[in-house]
């Protein structure tokens, strides 16, 4: 076992096993969201959709796993769970909607290879990333993800009449109430799964509301096992391939900043042969994500505030979340149970685990010397704009769309702006880069 992991590393496999089913919970609602609208938009029939959301999950199982076993040319070997990230929903339903399904997984397998292809280069730019930087863009990553945790608190469509409903609201703050006493008073590995802990009495209490329907659990098959090219034979175009190519490479800085922010809180010193290996097994994931007619994956935010909360630095408990998704996507009934809690108890927990990694950032933050003006200007700029850019990523819809696939997104933005920066001002001599 890694020297760098915690001395709670001696957890119990039985323990462990409940902190990776706590990892699991944490990000396996915003991972299945990507499947139900992409499929929703391209018209899916029940069947297609079984498939789509099984498969998933079970490659979900598969990145993480690729992403936690060190080999010499792949895995981070942190405490990493992998999902779909959010910001390849538009882009695929363009694709799909103008030249088809098939063009979408040829895309997908085309920008994986790509990633994989570019990964030594990028990590380069790691001496682009001191403190200022890295606490920069790990405080953006938080507390950008903040709004989305107050959205689902509220019921999870801002749009609908009954958003903010009295009940969504009073589980999601008992949600939020139970973590938060649970690590004042809790103590011990009681304290470690407070999350967990946290949404089971928001979830129970929900169901007494009349607010849990397992109508999808009824519905979905007992078993299911990815196919290739489910869907079809790939088929490639430029434009389709541009589009997810620009696409991976917001999800790379995004995986940066997740990356710099497990190493901080591992106290592992990361190198850029650790960040190549990183961006490669991402891009085998995307790959294999083509070649199973899911998704690309990349690492999630969600799960820095998990370990940050629970205090587990250990991989063991990731091993069993890699685990459990590839037994839910082979399961599709069982995996549908997950579905179930509703996004007002995933909201509250949410609103704790996103800050705690806006306030990780904020702790290395704390090591910058603010006494220079360069220091001061990269973080206010780039966390300012960061958090603006995700509240109103309309600001840039007049550009092209290839633009907007890359300025949509806040945390790329602040991420961009903060090494743009440090890099001017180092030229002048103002910061000084790592070496």
């Amino acid at each position: 076992m890694d020297n760098h992991e915690s001395n709670l590393q001696q957890v119990s496999q039985f323990k462990a096993a409940i902190l990776g089913f706590q990892h699991l919970l944490a990000m396996y609602s915003g991972d299945v969201i990507v499947p139900l609208l992409i499929g929703a938009f391209l018209h899916f029939n029940a069947a297609q959709m079984t498939y789509l959301v099984s498969a998933d999950i079970f490659m979900c199982g598969i990145a993480t796993l690729l992403q936690l076993k060190k080999t010499p040319l792949t895995g981070i070997g942190l405490p990493v769970v992998l999902g779909c990230a959010v910001q390849v929903i538009t882009p695929l339903e363009t694709i799909g909607g103008t030249l088809g399904v098939a063009y979408i997984y040829g895309a997908i397998i085309c920008s994986g290879l790509f990633v994989f292809l570019i990964s030594g280069l990028f990590a380069k730019l790691r001496k682009f990333f001191p403190p200022v930087v890295t606490g920069s863009l790990i405080t953006i990553i938080g507390f950008s993800l903040v709004p989305v945790a107050v959205q689902n608190l509220g019921g999870g469509n801002a749009s609908a009449k009954n958003f903010a409903d009295p009940h969504d609201l009073i589980v999601g703050l008992i949600t939020m109430a139970v973590i938060i006493l649970i690590n004042i008073f809790g103590k011990g590995f009681f304290r470690s799964i407070s999350v967990l802990v946290g949404m089971v009495v928001g979830t129970v209490i929900a169901y007494a509301l009349g607010m849990i329907s397992f109508a999808s659990v009824a519905q979905a098959s007992w078993f299911h096992f990815p196919q290739p090219f489910y869907f079809g034979t790939p088929h490639f175009s430029w434009s389709a391939i541009l589009t997810m190519i620009l696409v991976s490479l917001t999800t790379m800085v995004e995986s940066t900043g997740v990356f710099l922010a497990l190493a901080d809180l591992t106290g592992r010193k990361l190198s850029e042969k650790d960040l190549a290996n990183g961006y490669r097994a991402e891009g085998i994931a995307a790959m294999l994500g083509g070649v199973f007619n899911t998704f690309p994956y990349s690492t999630f935010s969600e799960n820095v505030g998990v370990v940050q909360l629970s205090g587990i630095k250990t991989k063991r408990p990731i091993y069993y979340a890699g685990l459990f998704l590839l037994i839910l996507g082979l399961l599709p009934k069982a995996g549908a149970v997950a579905t179930v809690i509703p996004s007002s108890v995933l909201g509250g927990a949410m609103v704790v685990m996103f800050g705690m990694v806006g306030v990780q950032g904020i702790r290395i933050l704390q090591n910058v010397d603010f006494n220079k003006n360069a220091n001061l200007l990269i973080v206010a700029l780039s966390v300012g704009t960061g958090i603006g850019v995700t509240v109103y990523p309309q600001i840039f819809r007049s550009l092209p769309q290839a633009a907007q696939i890359i300025l949509d997104n806040g945390i790329v933005v602040g991420g961009f702006l903060a090494v743009l920066l440090s890099f001017l001002f180092s030229l002048t001599g103002q910061i000084e880069l790592e070496d």
